[in-house]
């Protein structure tokens, strides 16, 4: 089972649960907990496991041979991301614009362009009992992360076995990186707050996984604070709400100093129980 932990809006408690969650369940069962938030991960701050495995990751960009180039606009004309351009006779990739679809080296009738590899970003794959925890972490200036989700995931269908537990941290917000790290997932569970900038974001972050049709549950982090109206827009839109952490000092100074939270607060301890049993009863 693939789960995924994400919300509208950054800075919700989407890390917060993601690691604590898959730490709980680790005492009992294998778990995996993979970091898909390539910008910005930061679930391995509340991990110290063994490096098993490390790879550098890239995607595939094209390259113009100018010496068999008969300039047609072909490739220009089928980029539907404006990735090339030509000036005269020179023919301008733009190698940050590029999604790797190939239209331009498949259609281009001189075979005047080739793919080639542009790295990305790094993978890196711990392990400590049974928690695999996985990350990746794009480049700085590299602009489009979702490559690297992509091949992340196919990383982990390949390395971790089927039976175990898949927990995805996805990045926030609703587009393309999160379409692609929640898109195949079994389940998605979304962290929010109750406040009015917290229900704005939840209520795209709905919208966006009935499109993908994937089954979804509601988490509220720091219940406390706020409103209820995110309380009453679950109920009229007929979601379930399966946990309420409350807002704590407590809470935020482990979080804040990247130290587990389930062990030492018996209120989020409980608001966890909560979203484990939830999570067994689809495993059955």
């Amino acid at each position: 089972m693939k789960i995924a932990i994400s919300s509208g809006k950054g800075g919700t408690g989407k890390t917060t649960v993601a690691s604590n969650l898959a730490s709980y369940l680790a005492d009992s069962m294998p778990v995996a907990l993979i970091d898909l938030d390539v910008e910005e991960p930061n679930s391995g701050i509340f991990f110290k496991h063994e490096l098993v495995h490390t790879e550098v990751k890239y995607k595939n960009v094209p390259d113009w041979l100018q010496d068999k180039c008969v300039p047609c606009d072909i490739c220009k004309d089928v980029c539907n991301f404006n990735a090339i351009i030509r000036l005269g006779d020179q023919i301008i990739p733009f190698p940050q614009l590029c999604h790797s679809c190939y239209a331009c080296v498949e259609l281009c009738p001189e075979k005047a362009l080739v793919m080639r590899q542009e790295r990305i970003g790094v993978l890196n794959h711990y392990n400590e009992n049974n928690l695999d925890f996985i990350e990746s972490i794009l480049d700085i200036g590299t602009e489009q992360p979702v490559p690297l989700i992509s091949q992340t995931i196919k990383y982990t269908d390949n390395a971790i076995n089927n039976d175990i537990l898949k927990i995805y941290d996805t990045p926030p917000g609703t587009s393309c990186p999160v379409i692609e790290a929640t898109k195949n997932v079994d389940l998605v569970l979304l962290v929010t707050e109750p406040t009015p900038f917290g229900l704005h974001d939840l209520k795209l972050s709905i919208e966006a996984m009935k499109e993908l049709g994937r089954p979804i549950a509601v988490i509220i982090n720091r219940y406390g604070i706020g409103n209820d109206e995110t309380e009453k827009h679950c109920k009229d839109e007929n979601i379930e709400i399966i946990a309420k952490i409350p807002n704590l000092r407590k809470i935020a100074e482990l979080y804040s100093n990247g130290t587990i939270i389930y062990n030492k607060v018996d209120q989020f301890r409980i608001e966890l129980d909560k979203v484990v049993n939830y999570i067994r009863e689809h495993l059955k």
